[in-house]
């Protein structure tokens, strides 16, 4: 049996198809294609990539940011990487970012860390991505001390994929927006980094958990620099994450202008606390998104 027809007799998930939802008129047609982080689906991507792959298409979902590169055997979810575009392009779908592993590059030296983003780079063009994103750092990692010196590795980051011809992006937490005598890492990111080469993931989730102020508020202090967003849902007693329509956030009053943002790419995601699974939930914010807040993109 040859890849395409293998990727057409993949299984659904669970066995019960999941049917499309409403579709667009061409007058109506979105100018971004609905995106989905797959950290949020993670166990299913775990059991059986290509059957979510397919399932998601299902639910309208076109373009994905991933996460989990092997840079040492340069996989993604067990595929070599020219294996997993043609399965991409076989469903005809994308993958436009990945979040990469830079924490431990913090406390390696400058070559070290040259190598590993040389790495990513043939990774993300091996499957035609055109970001790749810093997502996250550890636990021990998240004092002011660490905060001074990311923008110096930041940057590195940023000219070396840009001269490639890729683009590069930090993405936030909660973390940098805690106060440290005055100070913050996502004040520090944004003032000490150039823009030129390091462009802004703004997860808004986390600034309206964490931060004084609203998305629209950031893009107005830095227009033209946060080129993706990830969009996801607050529960209203919790605070955990939550299925798009069923939290506190009202995205109706908080999404940036999307020109004034810079926007290229953005991707629903929900981490965790599902209130079924994380195929239903995928479902279920896509078709919030599609009645609720398509309208804005």
């Amino acid at each position: 049996m040859d890849r395409r027809q293998f990727i057409k007799n993949a299984s659904v998930i669970g066995g019960t198809a999941i049917l499309p939802l409403s579709c667009f008129s061409p007058m109506e047609e979105p100018k971004f294609k609905m995106g989905y982080q797959l950290f949020s689906i993670r166990d299913e991507m775990a059991k059986d990539p290509i059957a979510t792959l397919k399932a998601l298409k299902q639910m309208g979902y076109q373009d994905f940011e991933l996460y989990g590169f092997d840079e040492a055997a340069g996989t993604f979810y067990g595929f070599k990487a020219a294996e997993f575009k043609n399965i991409l392009d076989d469903l005809e779908l994308t993958v436009t970012s990945g979040h990469y592993g830079f924490a431990p590059y913090l406390d390696k030296t400058d070559d070290e860390l040259k190598r590993y983003v040389d790495q990513c780079i043939t990774g993300a063009k091996a499957i035609n991505s055109n970001y790749i994103t810093w997502p996250w750092i550890a636990p021990e990692q998240r004092n002011i001390e660490t905060y001074k010196r990311m923008p110096q590795k930041l940057n590195l980051i940023g000219e070396q994929v840009t001269k490639a011809g890729l683009g590069f992006a930090y993405h936030n937490h909660g973390f940098e927006f805690e106060d440290h005598n005055g100070q913050n890492a996502y004040d520090i990111i944004m003032s000490e980094t150039d823009p030129d080469y390091v462009k802004l993931q703004i997860d808004m989730y986390w600034v309206m958990h964490s931060s004084n102020k609203t998305p629209k508020e950031y893009v107005e202090m830095h227009p033209g620099r946060f080129v993706m967003w990830h969009i996801k849902d607050m529960d209203k007693v919790t605070r955990d994450y939550t299925e798009l329509g069923n939290g506190s956030i009202d995205y109706h009053q908080v999404l940036p202008d999307p020109v004034r943002s810079g926007l290229e790419f953005f991707y629903i995601e929900q981490g965790g606390n599902f209130a079924s699974n994380s195929m239903k939930s995928a479902q279920d914010s896509a078709k919030y998104f599609k009645s609720d807040l398509q309208q804005y993109l």
